[in-house]
């Protein structure tokens, strides 16, 4: 045996696992917007020094998902209602452009790739597995929109979605919509294999309005009712 061949090995810097770490944890709402975020808290917590704690922390304020404040830590960022709904805006606007770019060069694989998702979706939601649905909601998503090839759209779209995720993970936790959302997610894959672009992207446009309201009428509530128990 040749114990000298080299083997394939995935390599992750202490700061791409602190990254990841730290991601989730504001997109499931473990960090709440507004948190203050110590280096040094942190730095005992991930049993690392203060350097790859400062370099994950200004990647995720280029990310838009803290305010890092280079002697102070950072704070997880807090958006207006304005500005969620901002966020929300513009994200309708590209992947409506998307879809309808798409729709016409779909291909029977991509249809056979979002019904796989889809069904993974089911099954997250049967088994009560609602940290799922998130994550599979963007991979769905971008797959309905790959066959349009606007690639830097996409990019775009990434990270805007990044943050619209943080809400929508809230909406999918707190709000029970699963069923209207996977009616909206399977009659949206009927268009697109009919070609029907203006009915795609007229029920695309219902499904993410839909999704902004909610989310920035839930936002408004919890905001108010964390403000009641503060002034009380």
């Amino acid at each position: 045996m040749n114990l000298a061949q080299k083997r394939a090995v995935v390599r992750q810097s202490l700061p791409d696992v602190i990254v990841a770490d730290l991601r989730q944890r504001i997109l499931s709402g473990e960090l709440e917007e507004g948190a203050l975020i110590r280096q040094e808290l942190l730095a005992e917590e991930y049993d690392v020094s203060r350097m790859p704690i400062r370099e994950a922390l200004k990647r995720l304020d280029a990310e838009g998902l803290l305010v890092f404040k280079n002697n102070r830590g950072a704070t997880v960022t807090k958006h207006s209602l304005d500005e969620i709904a901002e966020i929300f805006d513009i994200r309708i606007l590209l992947e409506i452009d998307l879809f309808a770019r798409a729709i016409p060069n779909m291909t029977a694989a991509q249809f056979a790739a979002c019904e796989d998702i889809l069904k993974q979706m089911d099954a997250s939601y049967l088994t009560g597995n609602v940290a799922d649905w998130g994550p599979l909601n963007s991979d769905y998503h971008s797959k309905l929109y790959e066959a349009a090839g606007r690639h830097l759209t996409e990019q775009v779209l990434q990270r805007v979605t990044l943050q619209a995720n943080r809400y929508v993970s809230m909406h999918i936790g707190k709000l029970n919509n699963r069923d209207h959302a996977s009616q909206d997610h399977y009659a949206l894959l009927e268009c697109a294999k009919r070609g029907d672009v203006e009915a795609g992207t007229r029920l695309l446009r219902a499904h993410l309005v839909n999704t902004k309201q909610q989310v920035i009428a839930w936002i408004a509530e919890h905001r108010q009712q964390k403000e009641q128990i503060s002034a009380s």
